[in-house]
Formats: structure tokens, sequence, C-alpha cells
């Protein structure tokens, strides 16, 4: 069971999985869910949060590599999103 709730978030786009992230913090905010299930959501949320890190990193790679210099021509740049 764990692999395939791996497996679900790895499928996931950014904008997915922030959203059931953004999900989860809202009801664990609530309080009104009970312990044992608190527990099982706040792993899955931390699963979504890594993936989350991931994707961004891999965007931000991307804009690196993508960035054109002042003469119009393509030139590595880094970008920082901090």
């Amino acid at each position: 069971m764990a692999d395939q709730t791996a497996q679900d978030i790895d499928k996931m786009s950014f904008e997915q999985a922030l959203r059931e992230l953004e999900d989860i913090v809202r009801k664990l905010e609530g309080g009104e869910v009970e312990l044992e299930k608190s527990i099982a959501i706040y792993e899955r949320g931390a699963k979504l949060k890594a993936h989350c890190e991931a994707r961004l990193k891999a965007a931000e790679l991307r804009i690196e590599q993508i960035v054109q210099g002042p003469d119009g021509k393509p030139a590595t740049e880094s970008a920082s999103f901090e």
C-alpha cells in the first residue's frame, strides 16, 4: 500500500500535489481529525511536500538552462526561487 501511495504521488503534477497538501494542512489545523488519521495524513503531507520541492528544483534547473544573455543568445544563468 505504501508503494502504491508513493506511485500515486509521483504521477501528480505540482499543482495537484500542492492542492492536496493544502487540504491536509486545513484538516490538521481544524483539529477535528482523529489521532490515527491525523498521523496518516501528516505522513502523506510530508511525501507531498517532498514531491513539490523536487518539482520546484527541477523547474529551477530547467530555467537555469533556458535563460538568455544580454545579447539575446541563450546563456546559462543561475536562477534562485528562495
